[in-house]
């Protein structure tokens, strides 16, 4: 091993100590990693900036914007609330997550997938109260395991599958499924494992403050409108039981008030429904298709709806209306704000909102211009202005166009040689045309910590391959293994998810096959089941989060650290390395 090697693996392995031991930014530590490498000369200008410039990275980037367009339309909770209902434990709830999850991955790309889901199931376990750090890490490994069911899966298994085709002859490419009666039955024991294990190896992460301890209680009321889809649903089918921190107090139909109101009522076109909760339940209740806000002054703002926001605004005592209702005081003409709800020391306030006498200390809940937070900041009339985060009202009737333009990406992916990023900045264009969502919301939606991870980690597998330490482990692992096919096949396939949890996986998949191929010659035996080995070993990313994009997107949301993924990763990659191992010989023969 010579000294450049001896350098890199030294780095490496300071960097994953600082992963796994302490709770520096991953995106800090694995850049100044690179920054090291470049220093000592490890690494050129070109290799930094190359991860920086790489396709998969860039890719990752434009699907934000994608997501962006699903989530600001919330068409992902068109598919995924009848999918997702209500469970009655964490274990169902992470069932009816990675089941389907696992199938969609087989036939679109993993990655846009769990891009669309990781918004949608953040709403749902805060309404549901399960902490999610418990979905998804799940919701990544099902994504990887559903992925390598197929040729399409994942764009990992077509780059091997394109090695294979230039290197081994047009007769030995893979079909669609050509792979799946090995990937299957892996597929199945993993997403056995993490039901069966997930729930005790996972963190139980949540807020030190709970939702329901803020004191800030707005009383607040929503109309069904016209036509709505949940006219005709219980109060249960219509999920207003279940959001928490916040109750349905009364309903008022046709000027009678229903009190108490029990779960089977079942709801009318303009039931008028009176709600008392806090402040992220309101958000949430505001993105509920077919609720409108009750006052009619939500409408006589001059602004298109989608781009308002939710803003809180303590009254101060030297606001002039103070005294006066909302509506006397005229509120919305003086302020171009519309009061939605008032929270006034966890008191019930009676009437309809525009009939409440504003009092100093008030707190009230506005939709208003984006605009309105910088503003008032420093007015006079407010002790305290606060813009509510991501609080824009859904663009409802947008929902299906974006879904469409969903599958069209998905479809074009699919079907023809149009790549994942044409295909992603095409319908990321479309998405902001059609008014799906703005050009400024989507670049505001880049997760740009995330992208620095990816950036880093493919200078530091560069470093690997350059320096010659990923040859020098791999040759030394493969002198293990001998003359014996199985055991070769086991240690190809080993080797390759090393390097795929320390590198990633199109690197780890690259780096091997050549060597895999030189082995199978040496031996005189068929060199398409240590194909097939590395197909499998190098989408297997489950110990590091930076092997793999999913793993990385899902880091941060999840509030994971670095020994989770080591805690439920390498039990699993265990288990799919050995049913791998042991079904390859069966279809490929040596």
């Amino acid at each position: 091993m010579g000294l450049e090697s001896a350098v890199t693996l030294a780095v490496i392995g300071v960097l994953l100590g600082l992963l796994i031991c302490t709770r520096l930014s991953p995106h800090l530590v694995l850049l100044g990693g690179l920054t090291l490498l470049f220093t000592l000369g490890i690494v050129t200008e070109k290799d930094v900036l190359a991860g920086f410039a790489n396709p998969g990275m860039v890719t990752v980037a434009v699907l934000f914007a994608v997501v962006t367009g699903l989530r600001d339309t919330a068409a992902m909770h068109w598919l995924a609330e009848p999918l997702l209902g209500r469970p009655h434990s964490l274990g169902a709830a992470q069932a009816r997550i990675m089941g389907p999850v696992a199938v969609l991955s087989a036939f679109m790309n993993n990655t846009p997938l769990v891009a669309a889901m990781l918004p949608v199931l953040n709403d749902w376990a805060r309404k549901h109260g399960i902490s999610i750090s418990k979905l998804l890490i799940p919701l990544s490994f099902a994504s990887i395991l559903g992925g390598a069911c197929t040729l399409i899966g994942t764009s990992t298994i077509l780059v091997v599958n394109g090695l294979v085709l230039s290197e081994l002859g047009a007769d030995k490419g893979l079909s669609m499924f050509g792979i799946t009666a090995v990937t299957l039955p892996c597929a199945v024991v993993g997403l056995a494992f993490l039901l069966l294990c997930s729930s005790r190896l996972l963190p139980d992460r949540r807020p030190v403050l709970s939702q329901q301890d803020d004191v800030r209680q707005y009383t607040v009321e929503m109309v069904v409108s016209d036509g709505s889809h949940l006219a005709g649903k219980s109060i249960e089918e219509a999920g207003l039981r279940h959001l928490p921190g916040l109750y349905l107090m009364e309903i008022e139909r046709l000027g009678e008030v229903l009190p108490a109101v029990s779960s089977n009522v079942v709801l009318r076109e303009q039931d008028r429904l009176v709600l008392v909760g806090i402040v992220e339940s309101v958000v949430d209740l505001q993105k509920i298709r077919g609720l409108e806000p009750a006052t009619n002054q939500v409408y006589k703002i001059d602004e298109p709806r989608p781009n308002r926001r939710l803003v809180e605004a303590v009254v101060s005592d030297t606001c002039p209306i103070i005294g006066q209702t909302i509506r006397r005081g005229q509120f919305r003409s003086r302020y171009h704000a519309a009061v939605i709800a008032v929270a006034r020391n966890g008191q019930r306030l009676p009437g309809k909102v525009g009939d409440i006498v504003l009092q100093a200390g008030d707190t009230l809940l506005l939709e208003a211009r984006a605009s309105f937070t910088d503003q008032q900041r420093n007015s006079r009339d407010f002790y305290l202005v606060s813009q509510i985060e991501d609080s824009a009202p859904p663009r409802h009737e947008k929902a299906p166009l974006a879904l469409l333009l969903l599958g069209v990406m998905v479809l074009a992916v699919t079907l023809t040689p149009m790549s994942m990023l044409n295909a992603a900045l095409i319908v990321t264009g479309l998405m902001i045309v059609t008014g799906c969502c703005t050009a400024a919301a989507a670049l505001r939606n880049v997760d740009w910590q995330m992208l620095l991870i990816i950036a880093a980690s493919l200078g530091i597998g560069r470093a690997m391959e350059t320096s010659g330490a990923a040859t020098w482990i791999t040759t030394g692992l493969l002198s293990m293994a001998g003359s014996e096919p199985r055991l070769l096949l086991a240690v190809i396939c080993g080797v390759t998810m090393l390097f795929t949890n320390i590198i990633n996986a199109k690197a780890a998949a690259v780096l091997m096959f050549p060597i895999a191929v030189h082995a199978a010659g040496t031996l005189e035996i068929d060199p398409m089941p240590f194909a097939i080995a590395i197909m499998i070993g190098s989408v297997a990313s489950f110990v590091t989060p930076i092997g793999y994009q999913t793993n990385l997107m899902v880091f941060g949301p999840g509030g994971y650290r670095f020994s989770d993924y080591v805690k439920l990763g390498l039990p699993l990659s265990i288990l799919v390395w050995g049913t791998a191992v042991l079904l390859i010989p069966m279809f490929w023969g040596f």
